[in-house]
């Protein structure tokens, strides 16, 4: 008998650590490593990625099935990018189809072909220019701008605010059309910024200096003009002929980030996040991998565009826990973008006012250069912090009389007030005041936690944050039939309430997940407001890089449950949003104020934080985990699992554990570091239930990632194998932000 000569490595998206073997498709142009294929696949056909192609196995070449089409006649994945992705794959033990379909934009997924990387141009039609003079407002001004001519839309992005609406209504009316454009169409000339600072200079000088790959921590307090260090390096970068790739945390803060980078670098800024359709989001990977995207700013997905022209790697907010994937392959953003820019030899920058501690413990190791910005940028100068000892005080809808003065006083100096409250919805729980019953979800609650559910809409409506579920307000309570249901407990709903009615001489707007769901919902309420005197209520959505000059007071309400958590990060996490959310006021000339509200006023993370600053924090805690052995003195990763019944997952994890059991560490004498692996577990989930799954994991720990990973290498093939496998939906979690 005889056999192919080669056959298609195929990695497909399907939960199976391997490849699977395809004989060649006879149509179409030949395959290559990284081009896509349809394969077919059982009973369906699957988009795959060729991994290798190689000489079959004799023992299954009778029987293989030959690829249906190849969908690429240049590969998607090559060079560095198709590495990178290799070493992703064995660094978090993921199955390298489900790895390679991460990577792609979802178009690209489904087998779609790479599309066209045009630009986008407006024009007037023979109708705009004789109606032109009878417009009126926002419309006449767009068309006296197209009279000029074609306009490209990062032009009119870096020219005009808000044109898109009237945009869109110029073309209903048939007065103006969108039309394709070359991608080289001409862009904004660039707008000088302010001259560097000495500490900002010193920053860009050692950046300069440095050449090939350097992993640089610019670390500098809010307001310090980290921004203005990442422009003029992208600059440097583009002068030299090169693409530079910026990731954010949040997709809030792409549009404030585009049009600042657009108006600076005379340069088309291409975006990418989820807020993008996907032929929208495919065009900038595509365009990108064309090497037309020159500056592409994305959120954590946009790590995997393929960058042939690299010239560096930003990082924003690099301690962000939104870098981290939680679902799906669970990669590491900023971890990744350290491998992508070694493996390209570009320097990689990470930016932050608070440092996560590894970050932090890796630049004072000497692995990767400290830039230190310690004072704000201009004229700006820190806030002045003060504690509210709320013990014993009456609180009125959480908000004591000395925090209500502090916002009337700053509003009547024609100030913004930033009330902040990380707790979205009404009120955190509905209980009978009669009988102490209160409302919990059905499919997240066990007999021994309750998981309450969010009261929304003033009462109106009950929601559980973890599991999406909701449900109305019973009328009486299910178990005394008494009509005391009261809401218990203060979100940003009634923060709003309780403001708006306080305070109904200025606008009260509030920004937290449900009030900006639309697309640019949060710069339209930052535009609304304005400069005007008025109050932002909202969450941690606040915290996070946007510049508001005349915020002169931020008022802290509700961190006391951060204060006692189980969870070993809860401190670093709690200590970085404060100084974030501290960092929005008295960002330009006026000064600005921290007021910070709590029952814990001699709470030792407080007190380092007042009186020592982040730094201070860092320090201690740094010397905690050390003791504790935690990251970064130690390395992490966490089996996860969840079924129906919790018998289910346990029995998983108990045969899980057995397979790693061989490599676990002797527990060594108290004060003795261990050798080996350490397993913990496994025990019920800290939240055991959630959308009607019970939950249970198991802890590993090493002292080194080597041993880490050598365990996993060796025992995973086994646990893949389990019987008991097959029956619980089951996870890998390497180096986990929370173990939750």
């Amino acid at each position: 008998m005889s056999y192919p000569e080669s056959v298609l490595r195929v990695a497909l998206p399907v939960p199976l650590p391997r490849l699977f073997d395809y004989l060649p498709s006879p149509d179409g142009p030949p395959a290559q490593v990284g081009s896509r294929v349809r394969v077919p696949f059982g009973s369906r056909s699957l988009i795959g990625v060729v991994a290798a192609i190689g000489a079959p196995d004799p023992a299954f070449a009778a029987d293989l099935r030959t690829a249906e089409a190849v969908l690429d006649a240049q590969p998607l994945l090559e060079g560095e990018l198709l590495e990178s992705l290799r070493w992703l794959a064995r660094y978090t033990h993921a199955p390298p189809g489900e790895v390679f379909s991460t990577a792609l934009p979802a178009a690209l997924r489904r087998g779609e072909p790479l599309p066209d990387t045009h630009a986008w141009a407006w024009r007037l039609t023979p109708e705009g220019i004789v109606e032109q003079p009878r417009l009126r407002g926002r419309p006449r001004e767009l068309a006296e701008r197209l009279l000029a001519g074609l306009a490209d839309e990062d032009l009119l992005d870096a020219q005009l605010d808000d044109w898109r609406p009237a945009a869109r209504a110029l073309l209903k009316r048939g007065l103006a059309e969108r039309v394709a454009v070359p991608a080289s169409q001409a862009a904004p000339v660039p707008q000088p910024g302010p001259a560097a600072n000495e500490e900002q200079a010193a920053a860009l000088e050692a950046l300069r200096a440095g050449s090939g790959f350097t992993a640089w921590l610019l670390d500098g307090v809010t307001g310090s003009g980290k921004t203005e260090v990442y422009l003029q390096a992208i600059a440097d970068c583009l002068a030299r002929g090169r693409q530079a790739l910026v990731l954010v945390p949040e997709i809030g803060l792409t549009p404030q980030v585009l049009t600042r980078f657009r108006r600076r670098l005379g340069m088309p800024v291409h975006a990418l996040h989820s807020g993008l359709t996907d032929p929208e989001r495919a065009r900038v990977w595509a365009a990108a991998g064309r090497g037309e995207a020159r500056v592409i700013v994305g959120t954590r997905s946009a790590v995997f565009v393929p960058l042939p022209d690299a010239g560096l790697i930003v990082i924003d907010e690099e301690h962000d826990g939104s870098y981290k994937q939680q679902d799906g392959i669970r990669y590491h953003a900023r971890d990744f973008a350290l491998v992508r820019g070694k493996a390209l030899d570009v320097p990689v920058i990470l930016g932050s006012a608070t440092p996560s501690l590894e970050t932090l413990h890796n630049a004072e190791a000497g692995r990767y250069g400290h830039l230190r910005l310690r004072r704000r940028a201009g004229d700006a100068q820190a806030p002045t912090v003060r504690v509210l000892d709320v013990r014993k005080r009456p609180l009125e809808a959480g908000l004591s009389p000395e925090l209500l003065r502090g916002i009337r006083a700053a509003l009547d100096a024609g100030g913004q007030v930033l009330v902040f409250k990380n707790r979205r919805g009404y009120a955190p729980v509905l209980l009978c005041h009669d009988c102490g019953w209160s409302a919990h979800c059905k499919r997240c609650s066990t007999p021994l936690r309750a998981s309450p559910m969010t009261v929304h809409g003033g009462g109106r409506r009950l929601q559980c944050h973890h599991c999406g579920a909701r449900q109305t307000p019973p009328p009486a309570c299910p178990d005394c039939a008494g009509l005391a249901l009261q809401p218990q407990g203060v979100g940003t709903e009634r923060l709003e309430e309780l403001l708006a009615e306080r305070f109904g001489d200025v606008p009260v707007m509030r920004i937290d997940s449900a009030s900006t769901r639309r697309k640019d919902a949060l710069e339209k309420r930052f535009a609304e407001l304005g400069d005007r005197a008025g109050i932002l209520v909202g969450t941690q959505m606040l915290a996070k890089g946007h510049d508001l000059p005349n915020l002169t007071l931020v008022a802290v309400v509700g961190i006391d449950e951060g204060l006692f958590s189980a969870d070993f990060r809860a401190g670093e996490k709690l200590a970085q949003l404060l100084i974030q959310v501290a960092g929005r006021a008295g960002r330009a000339e006026k000064a600005g104020e921290v007021l910070l509200q709590t029952h814990h006023p001699d709470h030792p993370l407080l007190q380092t934080l007042i009186h020592g600053g982040y730094h201070a924090f860092a320090e201690t805690e740094l010397a905690l985990r050390e003791a504790a052995g935690f990251p970064p003195y130690a390395h992490l990763a966490l089996l996860r699992a969840e079924a129906q019944h919790i018998e289910t997952p346990m029995q998983f994890l108990h045969a899980a554990k057995a397979a790693l059991q061989p490599h676990a560490a002797v527990r060594p004498p108290r004060g003795a570091a261990p050798e080996g692996l350490a397993l913990d577990g496994p025990v019920p989930a800290p939240m055991p239930r959630r959308a009607g799954m019970h939950r249970a994991q198991l802890l590993l720990t090493a002292p080194t990632r080597r041993a880490l990973h050598a365990a996993l290498d060796a025992a995973l093939p086994s646990i893949h194998a389990l019987p008991e496998a097959r029956k619980t939906r089951w996870s890998l979690d390497v180096d986990p932000v929370d173990l939750y």
